[in-house]
């Protein structure tokens, strides 16, 4: 497993490397955003992660095809059993991402790396590299490699659609399906081992409604549910209430300059 690791750190990075190497035929632009999303629950990967209503900010800004992001949640009601608190809301997860991406055409490719810090578990971290194409439902896939905590990777596969309504309105409906890699931050089995098999699939909507020619407001709906047997008792034993399937959703509030 440790060699492993090493060639899939050496693949994004020399991935990585190389769109880097062709990133400049173009003069770089800086951009940015700032965001929160206010969320019925956080549910990540298909694990419902809190007890309550979540509040998500996130800062990012870009220059060419580099990125860097800050983003964090803040539990309205954090379980005892998970970290210090006594109940009551804090923030339990800040995540730094670095990324790069580049288009070919209708390709685009990138990778990057994330820092998860959490409050009350260990803090982990992960190297991922993904592939999109721009045709009907621009199918996408990502393969995440968590080299800390979970020793695993795990992948993720979606499609999706933007219809253009009145007023610059965009209703985007998407999907997505995963699949596990043993990565321990993913869960075991019933037998306690790591595994490898499907996890969750996902059907969500969201509604990107402009209000000025920066600032965006965005309704989101999404319905998770486990796809395999090992998926659900993983989620069993990371889930707060144990719920392997849920739907959730929220309002996101975007400022991009």
């Amino acid at each position: 497993m440790k060699k492993a690791r090493i060639i899939m750190a050496l693949v994004v990075a020399g991935v990585m490397g190389v769109l880097a190497g062709t990133g400049f035929a173009e003069e770089p632009k800086v951009s940015g955003f700032a965001s929160v999303d206010v969320m019925s629950n956080y549910v990540w990967r298909g694990i419902k992660v809190s007890n309550s209503w979540v509040v998500q900010p996130s800062v990012g800004i870009g220059y060419g095809g580099f990125a860097a992001n800050i983003w964090g949640n803040y539990d309205s009601d954090v379980a005892e059993s998970t970290s210090s608190s006594t109940g009551h809301g804090e923030m339990t997860e800040v995540d730094f991402t670095l990324s790069y991406t580049k288009s070919f055409d209708k390709l685009t490719l990138g990778g990057g790396y994330i820092y998860y810090a959490f409050d009350g578990f260990n803090d982990t971290q992960e190297v991922y590299a993904t592939a999109s194409y721009d045709i009907l439902l621009s199918p996408a896939l990502t393969v995440y490699y968590d080299y800390d905590e979970g020793n695993g990777a795990f992948i993720i596969a979606s499609i999706g659609h933007t219809f253009s309504l009145p007023k610059d309105i965009g209703l985007k409906l998407g999907a997505l399906a995963s699949y596990n890699i043993e990565n321990g931050i993913m869960g075991f089995d019933k037998d306690g081992n790591k595994f490898s098999n499907f996890y969750n699939a996902e059907v969500n909507a969201a509604l990107t409604i402009p209000l000025t020619k920066a600032l965006s407001i965005t309704p989101k709906l999404a319905y998770s549910f486990a796809i395999s047997n090992d998926a659900k008792d993983a989620m069993k034993g990371l889930a707060n209430d144990g719920d392997h399937d849920i739907l959730y959703g929220g309002l996101n509030l975007t400022l991009s300059f």
